[in-house]
């Protein structure tokens, strides 16, 4: 039989191992497997099947350190699931009898007891016989938070498989999105994932084994499992089997491809997903440690685990290769340990790896243009609440009271916002629309909500995105989560700034009539949107655009789409339990509506985010950019993944609300209110898209007034001249002129703008004179001091830094401040680093005018180049540090052929300005 496609080259960057164990593991398992009466006489395998599809050598290449009984048990425990697998595809999926298989489903989670594990039935078939046996072989040795967690990836992994048997029943594919979320539980490895723990006996501390970065290793680790298996097992599923459930045949029909492109597609993203376990295990997760205080010996059970992961990864690949279960003729071994193919095959050949390329090489504030929208499946009526103008001068009110239209902490120039920008954008009319039939005070509450989250979303990158400074980042989302108390609703700190005092408000607000528990959950849904804004920090800070799947995830938290949620099922009151929203149905009805709405913002932000912002974080860009189309084909594939999501939602209102509302045996009256609800996510989705076409946020004429983008900026004043020598190779060629940003009617001059609370020293930097020092951001690595203002004698610069040319004149010994102009003006940075780490250095110091010819050159925030070849280096707010009230500057720099690359690029790594 011929195969489909060719296998695509696989990006398998750790070697695989064989457990010496292996021999053992196999006659263990086929004892086990016949004491358990899966092989002769269970109808599905024979020996001949068990030994082909060899499943100890499975678990000899995923855990090539486990001792011989740990294997033994490993593999039993892969036989059975199998086993499952393939018995429950004979006696349900072929015969689609979907009330035998809930029956049969509804026994498995009685035989995984927590706690008393002589409260199990007697087993009536080989399942329950293995995995009684399994349980009680497993368990004791691990706690019971691993216990629970084991059990719930187990019952996805067997209760699920009800969603796979309703799509062959009906024929239907699932969309992408849809689908590696599904994928993620019927597929079994995020089970795998909870028994690397057991196999490696690195138990995950229970107060981390929830937090985004192992959250994020196990998701990817799982998505790259069944990716990869989907590739393997495409013919056997789809010309045998009947099976719909499958990645490479989803993106086949959704796209509208080959099975040959679609495997290549799938394999694009499976090296993605790998990807993303690298960054977040080399980035995220060795963070933890110090967040959580873990011991040494916890520290080293995340490394192990981790390390597990990987392992499993290596060794699953190789099984597939190998085993008679897959299809597996003409493959490649893998990329193994040699990663040069990936950076010299040619693009859109299957280059393996080449997605991290794709991330990494985008370019900040890419004219774009005016492109033509898609059109959007909308099919439900818009509704009006009738108190929209009250909303509208009520919100006006309360963003001047809260102090929007005034100077913000950490951002030089003009205010964030303006009068004229806020009625521009007319949150009260999607308030209005999303709430139709809310009352006045309920409608004004929401469009406060609404502005808040918007100036909070504006105003973090601006302060942020250009300092680079993590740890402040940080320390401000910690302080701004002391506003949101849960028993003593006054006891808040005094507000520092404007988001602060709006946050403190509206808790006031929103909070008072709730209880402890309804606190709690909104508590949750808020805090889960300002730490995803560290999400997209970390990707500036990497210049990364996110992976594709991460992206979809978290743009759901970066939206505020679960703020909005828990306010509505709250107002629902105690009629539904708590429990309902958490089940499949209500999950995918909540995510189709999220994803629906965050797409749709993505395509109208669109030209505002990245030719204005210098934005990396909007989907259409992922999928633009994961896909290597143009943008207006990137925004049409964002509508087709819009209405395929909103089919989704109907299609779960339709048929499997009702269901719900079966199983859980609720009263006339909830089950009104559950469609009450689902009502209101229509309301959302369809004012939401209103309010993009009707607000001014996004039109042309708006993106030329915003205040911070350097599109906007124009230069004023006279040059200032400046010879910037060392290591860039820019000698002589940099003229420093004075920029200074636009600032309010009436303004003379930048004000000054207080510390951000917290935030007072930078560790390893020495401070500017008169300049505060900068908190809690380490010193870069390697990096002891900087001359001249680390006290140097003469002209010789800390090791690394450039020699001051002969010309300047040197320092006192044991000076700690800048004494003359000379010195500083000839000051570059460090080679590879920025003046302050990521930042420029702050000029303009008192005392020390000669400062403000001194810039960050590597490292520095991305920034546009006009056609001379100018770069405007607008000075952030770094930290805790007072705004200067100096200008601005503008450096010019030479061509690319003075940096290798262009200048921009090699200057900067994120937007300068947001």
């Amino acid at each position: 039989m011929s195969q489909p496609f060719t296998l695509p080259e696989f990006y398998v960057p750790h070697p695989a191992r064989l457990n010496p164990h292996l021999e053992g593991a196999r006659v263990h398992s086929k004892a086990w497997a016949r004491e358990m009466e899966m092989i002769e006489g269970s109808g599905i395998w024979d020996e001949a099947d068990f030994d082909n599809h060899d499943y100890a050598l499975l678990c000899a290449y995923t855990h090539p350190d486990s001792d011989g009984p740990e294997l033994d048990l490993i593999t039993d425990w892969y036989v059975w699931v199998f086993f499952f697998d393939d018995h429950f595809l004979e006696l349900y999926k072929k015969t689609r009898d979907q009330a035998g298989a809930k029956a049969y489903l509804d026994r498995l989670p009685a035989f995984m007891p927590i706690g008393d594990l002589s409260a199990m039935p007697e087993p009536t078939n080989a399942i329950e016989a293995g995995l009684a046996d399994l349980w009680r072989r497993t368990v004791p040795a691990m706690s019971e938070a691993w216990q629970t967690r084991f059990r719930e990836s187990t019952e996805h992994l067997l209760v699920e498989c009800v969603w796979e048997l309703s799509n062959i029943s009906d024929g239907r594919l699932a969309n992408p999105i849809e689908y590696v979320e599904m994928r993620r539980k019927v597929g079994g490895a995020p089970w795998s994932a909870d028994l690397v723990e057991h196999a490696v006996a690195a138990e995950l501390p229970a107060r981390v084994a929830l937090t985004r970065p192992l959250r994020v290793l196990k998701d990817t680790f799982s998505d790259a499992v069944h990716l990869r298996n989907d590739i393997f097992s495409y013919q056997r599923e789809t010309e045998t089997e009947g099976e719909v459930n499958n990645g490479v045949l989803v993106f086949e029909r959704f796209f509208g491809i080959t099975p040959q492109d679609a495997a290549d597609a799938v394999n694009d993203l499976l090296t993605s997903r790998v990807q993303q376990f690298e960054n977040t295990a080399l980035t995220e997760v060795a963070m933890i440690a110090a967040e959580h205080g873990l011991s040494p010996d916890e520290a080293l059970a995340v490394a192990r685990y981790a390390k597990g992961l990987q392992d499993w990864q290596s060794g699953g690949h190789e099984w597939h290769l190998r085993s008679s279960r897959y299809m597996n003729k003409g493959s490649h071994p893998g990329l193994g340990m040699s990663a040069t193919r990936r950076f010299t095959a040619q693009p859109g050949a299957g280059a393996v790896g080449a997605g991290r390329l794709k991330q990494l090489t985008h370019t900040h504030f890419q004219p774009v243009g005016e492109l033509p929208r898609p059109d959007f499946l909308m099919p439900y009526p818009l509704r009006t609440s009738p108190h929209l103008q009250r909303a509208r001068e009520a919100t006006v009110a309360w963003c001047r009271d809260q102090g929007y239209f005034a100077p913000a902490v950490g951002v030089p120039g003009p205010p964030v916002w303006n009068e004229e920008l806020l009625r521009g954008f007319d949150f009260a009319l999607c308030a209005a629309h999303i709430a139709p039939n809310a009352s006045p005070e309920q409608l004004d509450l929401s469009s406060y909500w609404l502005a808040w989250g918007t100036y909070a979303d504006d105003y973090f990158p601006l302060v942020f995105n250009r300092s680079r400074d993590y740890a402040a980042a940080k320390a401000h989302i910690t302080r701004l989560k002391q506003f949101m108390p849960i028993e003593d609703l006054a006891g808040v700190p005094a507000p520092a700034h404007p988001l602060e005092a709006g946050l403190a408000d509206l808790w006031t607000r929103t909070a008072s009539p709730m209880n402890a528990d309804q606190r709690t959950q909104f508590r949750r849904a808020v805090s889960d949107m300002l730490d995803s804004w560290l999400w997209e920090l970390q990707n500036h800070l990497q210049h990364r655009v996110p992976d594709p799947v991460d992206y979809v995830e978290m743009r759901r938290r970066t939206f505020g789409s679960e703020l909005t949620m828990s306010l509505s099922r709250i107002a629902h009151g105690d009629l539904l339990p708590p429990e309902i929203y958490r089940t499949r149905t209500m999950r995918g009805l909540d995510n189709s509506a999220a994803d629906y709405a965050c797409l749709m913002n993505d395509v109208f932000s669109y030209r505002k985010e990245i030719e204005f912002e210098g934005e990396l974080n909007n989907g259409v860009l992922v999928i633009q950019r994961f896909l290597e189309i143009t943008p207006a084909e990137a925004m049409q594939v964002a509508a087709e993944l819009m209405a395929a999501r909103l089919q989704q939602f109907e299609r779960i209102a339709a048929d499997e609300l009702p269901i719900l509302c079966t199983d859980f045996a609720l009263s006339p009256e909830a089950v009104q209110k559950l469609r009450g609800y689902v009502d209101e996510l229509r309301d959302w989705m369809a004012g939401i898209l209103a309010w993009h076409r009707g607000t001014e946020r996004y039109d042309e004429k708006d993106l030329h007034k915003l205040p911070h983008s350097p599109r906007n900026l124009v230069p004023v004043a006279t040059p200032r001249a400046s010879r910037l020598p060392g290591p860039v190779g820019v000698p002589g060629r940099a003229a420093v002129k004075e920029r200074r940003e636009p600032l309010p009617a009436g303004t003379s001059g930048a004000p000054a703008v207080p510390a951000l609370a917290g935030v007072t020293a930078l560790a390893g930097v020495p401070a500017l004179a008169g300049v505060p020092a900068l908190a809690g951001v380490p010193a870069l690595s390697g990096i002891s001091g900087m001359a001249p203002w680390a006290g140097a004698s003469g002209s010789q610069a800390q090791a690394g830094a450039s020699r001051l040319p002969s010309s300047g004149v040197p320092l006192p010994s044991g000076a700690s401040g800048v004494s003359t102009p000379h010195a500083t003006s000839h000051v570059s940075a460090l080679p590879g680093a920025s003046v302050l780490p990521g930042a420029s250095a702050v000029p303009g110091a008192p005392g020390s005018p000669g400062a403000s010819g001194v810039s960050a050159l590597g490292g520095a925030s991305r920034v546009p180049v006009d056609s001379g070849g100018s770069v405007p280096s607008i000075v952030p707010a770094v930290g805790g540090a007072s705004a200067p009230a100096a200008p601005a500057l503008t450096m010019t720099l030479p061509g690319p052929a003075g940096f290798g690359n262009s200048a921009a690029r090699l200057f900067a790594r994120t937007p300068a300005s947001h």
